[in-house]
């Protein structure tokens, strides 16, 4: 259904709607997966069990922050109409972690997902949907036919639109089943912790632990076994005693500590003290293409940041749903975006030009601020630029969005899988937890060397040291571990992986990449300003393109595959403004289009010469 090939996980892109008047008659395949389904009390659902209801099929993965921003916009639709809609999460892996059942059941709990979810960890269904990127929605009629397809996430209005043109059709048709749907909750489970995220240790001794799934922080004694209060009401909220699924912690330099309230897209801060949290940074809304990038700090939208740290003297910020780090200064009560571009990748070099992909962990290190960048699997940091002329990007380990692995040795080949925590150790070196590798790793940047510093840690999410020791969060195993800090690293056997997707068969030579943007409809390219459209082309290897790679206007380029490269991977970003097409309006709404695509492509003889790509919606009768 959709042309090209796979993308990364997607902000805003394709919409494939078919007329309600005139739809063709597309019946939705079955839904298979081979690791069963979950929240339905251990029934296997069928569509025909669905027929008479509207069935919504979320493709998503957990590693992808757009999945989990879809996951909140689908919270309301689910609520407003839970007696004609089920939505139905369809898992569908990209790291090899992300296929191990279990990890699919912590994360359904994780992040709150009360709808049916099916394991599909052989992307069997994916593939019978034709599905090509993270995350994407699949609207199926009360007949049991395919009436919508829509991917990237801010698709949930639009969706909704759907949702009562078909229940009105289909309650005059006798088609529509009203009741209650499949989903079967899971039963409660009780101990201090629930997934914490992050941690950090007061001045008193004690540990601040921020404890995600149950929307709080909370306070455990200096052993780290002992609750000794909560902060939060429990439920998600921006209002005086909300939290919304937090994880970063930084102290900063009065003694209070800041928040990174990731769903509630804020930065809060905490008095131990007195116990109270006050919002600093953040409205509660999302930050969505063309908002303002600084300004007021409560007057600026944020998207998910994942963490925080203290470095000269600003709380930097990774803004994970934007693959962005942003600053936060007190002192004048702004925000600013610090680096990155908002594309999604790995590009070193000036901060404004870098590209990060979820950067969801940080660390000060004296001049150096450690990012764990999650989605590239890679380990990054932020130092002033020669002659202080801002900042530079720069990256130790890691190599793009598709490798990752298990890997020591010199830095150039090492290889991590998903890191979300980094920690500046007193040597210099710096403690990585790797997440999706239950690992905690080691970069000693005197060396260049990679090595593990402990296995068989559940999910390790952040680390915090204490004198000799260092205390883990591992967050799969709901605790806070204390590890003494060997002299050794503890050898493991390499593995090293690439994401699984089909590649795009080119021919050599001359490749003509044509993104097709048509406006959605009652609006038109907004051309007051100049051009309206971007298109951004690079490749892993580099050495790939001869020609046609970089910045311009025009949404189609003529590229130049280079001789004896035989495989990599395109980066395309294109991006268009919309205006509302219509006279009357007096301050007509403006939107932009924007989407982020990693095409595998494999050289070979006979291969197709045009790579098409879909930016926003077209019809697809």
């Amino acid at each position: 259904m959709f042309p090209g090939a796979p993308a990364e996980c997607v902000r805003t892109g394709v919409t494939l709607n078919v007329d309600m008047a005139s739809r063709a008659r597309v019946r939705a395949p079955e839904l298979t997966g081979e690791g069963g389904w979950l929240n339905t009390g251990d029934i296997e659902l069928t569509l025909s069990d669905l027929r008479g209801r509207i069935v919504v099929l979320d493709f998503w993965t957990f590693c992808c922050v757009n999945c989990l921003h879809v996951l909140d916009e689908l919270r309301e639709l689910e609520e407003r109409h839970r007696d004609t809609v089920v939505i139905i999460g369809v898992h569908s892996p990209k790291f090899v972690h992300e296929a191990e059942h279990q990890a699919v059941v912590d994360a359904v709990e994780r992040y709150g997902v009360e709808h049916p979810v099916l394991d599909d960890p052989e992307l069997a269904t994916w593939k019978q949907y034709a599905v090509r990127a993270w995350p994407t929605l699949v609207v199926i009629d009360p007949e049991g036919y395919v009436v919508a397809q829509h991917a990237g996430e801010g698709h949930a209005h639009a969706i909704e639109t759907l949702v009562e043109e078909l229940e009105a059709e289909h309650a005059a048709k006798g088609t529509l089943r009203r009741g209650d749907g499949p989903y079967v909750p899971p039963e409660p489970v009780a101990g201090d912790l629930r997934f914490p995220g992050k941690a950090l240790r007061l001045p008193a001794g004690t540990f601040l632990v921020s404890d995600t799934t149950r929307h709080q922080l909370v306070e455990l004694s200096a052993d780290g076994e002992r609750v000794l209060r909560r902060i939060g009401s429990g439920e998600r909220g921006l209002d005086a005693g909300g939290l919304n699924e937090p994880q970063g912690l930084a102290l900063l330099p009065d003694g209070t500590v800041a928040v990174a309230d990731t769903v509630n897209h804020a930065i809060r801060v905490f008095d131990p003290e007195s116990g109270t949290l006050e919002t600093v940074a953040g409205t509660g809304r999302q930050w969505w293409q063309g908002s303002p990038t600084s300004g007021r700090a409560r007057e600026t939208d944020l998207s998910s940041p994942w963490d925080v740290a203290w470095w000269q003297d600003r709380l930097w910020i990774a803004m994970a749903g934007v693959h962005q780090l942003w600053t936060y200064d007190p002192a004048t009560g702004t925000v600013e975006a610090a680096a990155g571009t908002t594309n999604e990748g790995l590009v070193d070099g000036p901060a404004a030009e870098a590209w990060f992909a979820q950067p969801s962990g940080l660390a000060a290190g004296g001049d150096r601020l450690w990012v764990a960048d999650s989605e590239t699997s890679a380990l990054r940091w932020v130092e002033r630029a020669d002659g202080d002329a801002g900042y530079v990007v720069r990256t130790a380990v890691g190599t793009g969005l598709f490798d990752f692995g298990h890997r020591d040795g010199a830095a150039e080949q090492a290889l991590l899988q998903h890191p979300l925590g980094v920690t500046a150790l007193p040597d210099g070196s710096v403690a990585v937890a790797d997440t999706y590798n239950h690992a905690l790793r080691r970069f000693d940047p005197a060396s260049g060397e990679v090595t593990t510093l402990a296995t068989d840690l559940r999910e390790p999410s952040d680390a915090v040291l204490v004198d000799d020791d260092i205390v883990v969060v591992e967050s799969a195993r709901h605790r806070l571990t204390r590890l003494r800090l060997p002299e050794e690293a503890v050898r493991v056997e390499s593995v090293a992986h690439r994401t699984q997707r089909a590649a795009t068969e080119v021919a050599p030579g001359a490749l003509r990449l044509d993104v097709v943007f048509q406006a959605p409809a009652g609006q038109k390219l907004d051309t007051r300003y100049g051009p309206s459209t971007r298109l951004l082309v690079s490749a892993t290897p580099p050495e790939l393109l001869a020609e046609g790679s970089g910045a311009g206007t025009d949404l189609a380029r003529d590229l130049v595959l280079a001789d004896g490269v035989t495989e990599g991977v395109l980066h395309v970003s294109a991006m268009a403004a919309s205006c509302d097409d219509d006279p009357e309006i007096e301050y007509p709404a403006c939107h932009v289009h924007q989407q982020d695509w990693g095409v595998p492509v494999m050289v070979t003889e006979g291969g197709q010469a045009r790579l098409g790509l879909v930016l926003a919606g077209l019809d697809a009768a």
